[in-house]
């Protein structure tokens, strides 16, 4: 017995996360500290993605080795084994939608109780989802009891009628499954699955920017997420299936050169604005590759950069009108991922959004931040903090409000429910 509760305890210590992009695969071991509760970076690893086309996984074995192999360097600087991890997903296809569920309260005095609250959440997401959908969160936003409206947390109270209002965000379930089973073959247990800009919005967005109204947007590889927060709380998510590499493939066409040749170009010339370049402006092609020759004009390169950058923010911009956002959050935008590194990308964000922008670093961990000091590394720092805010309950059997509440879920619908998520009052 004493064995199984220091299995436990351990357990509970050490948190993995990976976050598997269409560009790189990252892996962060970190470990709780048993005085202060801190969460200290122990270990990370970064590999070249493989297997992977925006943001999901097209060859199992080749995303295998990827995460394998990111799992090994990260284990090495830390000296820990990974078993288990909390996984972001990501992807086009990524959906949320509004949802209510009606229950009767089931005491007969009328208190709310911990059942109640997890059949009201079942009920809500009892609405249909679609066959080739699988849901990742049940997020309730408030409750509703009898006349009492907006209510945050319903535990204790009394009275007949429980009502909540949810979001319910769901992925592809191909996708889901083909990330699982690659996941499997590194031999790394799934404990968790978090949709990538919501992990990224944990590391980066304060709890104030949510109250007052934000938009996380994350400039990956082959895609660009977007969460969107007003009054704490997640009312918009969102996929747009271009990223920072189409940048480089446009430069590669233009340019008539590698693709190599393209992102070391986007790297050390690339930028969202003029600037000081002046149309005699050239950049020798042999300094950046001994295998290339002649030059290019420093101006063309910023044009291609430019207008893929336009196109991006455009469609930013779009989802926040599909919503009645636009120009309407006062706290911004703030920018991740690895585009956001590109030169002048905040003010050309700012130009095309008109609304104020930032770029969001990973914070509320310890130990190595020096080597996650990145916007690239938020979503895989974010589902550390992720888990342990909402993941160590559920996972070493808690009997409090949270582990009841998912067991209840799933025996209200006879074990076929695995992705019920953790936002319980």
């Amino acid at each position: 017995m004493y064995d199984d509760a220091v299995t436990i305890s351990m357990k509970q210590q050490i948190i993995t996360s990976f976050d598997v992009g269409s560009s790189l695969t990252r892996c962060v071991i970190a470990k709780k500290a048993q005085v202060d509760d801190a969460v200290h970076i122990l270990g990370v690893g970064v590999v070249p993605s493989e297997g992977m086309r925006r943001g999901s996984v097209v060859d199992i074995a080749d995303a295998a080795n990827a995460i394998a192999a990111a799992a090994n360097a990260a284990e090495e600087m830390s000296g820990e084994r990974i078993s288990d991890a909390v996984v972001s997903v990501s992807g086009i296809g990524i959906s949320i939608e509004s949802v209510r569920g009606v229950i009767a309260v089931g005491k007969a005095d009328g208190e709310v109780t911990e059942d109640d609250i997890a059949r009201v959440i079942a009920s809500a997401q009892s609405v249909a989802v679609p066959a080739n959908k699988e849901i990742i969160h049940i997020i309730p936003h408030f409750y509703r009891l009898d006349d009492q409206k907006n209510i945050k947390d319903p535990l204790g109270l009394r009275g007949v009628r429980l009502e909540v209002e949810a979001v319910v965000v769901s992925a592809p379930k191909n996708s889901v499954a083909n990330l699982s089973s690659a996941m499997e073959r590194a031999d790394v247990v799934v404990n968790d699955f978090v949709v990538e800009s919501l992990a990224a919005a944990e590391a980066v967005l304060t709890k104030k920017q949510k109250e007052l109204g934000v938009a996380l947007v994350n400039l990956g590889a082959s895609t660009t997420s977007i969460a969107v927060y007003e009054e704490g709380e997640i009312i918009h998510t969102a996929v747009i299936p271009v990223g920072a590499d189409f940048i480089t493939h446009d430069l590669a066409i233009g340019l008539r050169t590698s693709i190599d040749v393209a992102e070391k170009v986007k790297i050390a010339y690339g930028s969202a604005l003029y600037g000081d370049i002046k149309r005699t402006d050239e950049i020798n092609l042999h300094e950046i590759d001994d295998h290339e020759d002649g030059s290019v004009r420093h101006d063309h390169v910023i044009e291609i950069v430019i207008a893929r950058l336009e196109e991006v923010f455009d469609l930013v911009r779009n989802e926040l009108v599909e919503i009645g956002k636009d120009q309407l959050l006062p706290a911004g935008v703030v920018l991740t991922g690895g585009g956001t590194n590109l030169v002048h990308v905040v003010d050309f964000a700012k130009d095309v959004l008109q609304l104020p922008v930032q770029v969001g670093y990973a914070d509320g961990l310890l130990g190595m931040m020096d080597h996650v000091d990145d916007p690239s590394h938020a979503t895989v720092v974010g589902l550390v903090i992720w888990h342990d805010q909402h993941g160590e309950q559920s996972e070493i059997g808690s009997t409090d409000l949270l582990g009841k509440t998912q067991s209840s879920i799933k025996s209200f619908f006879g074990g076929t429910v695995d992705f019920v998520k953790r936002f319980l009052p």
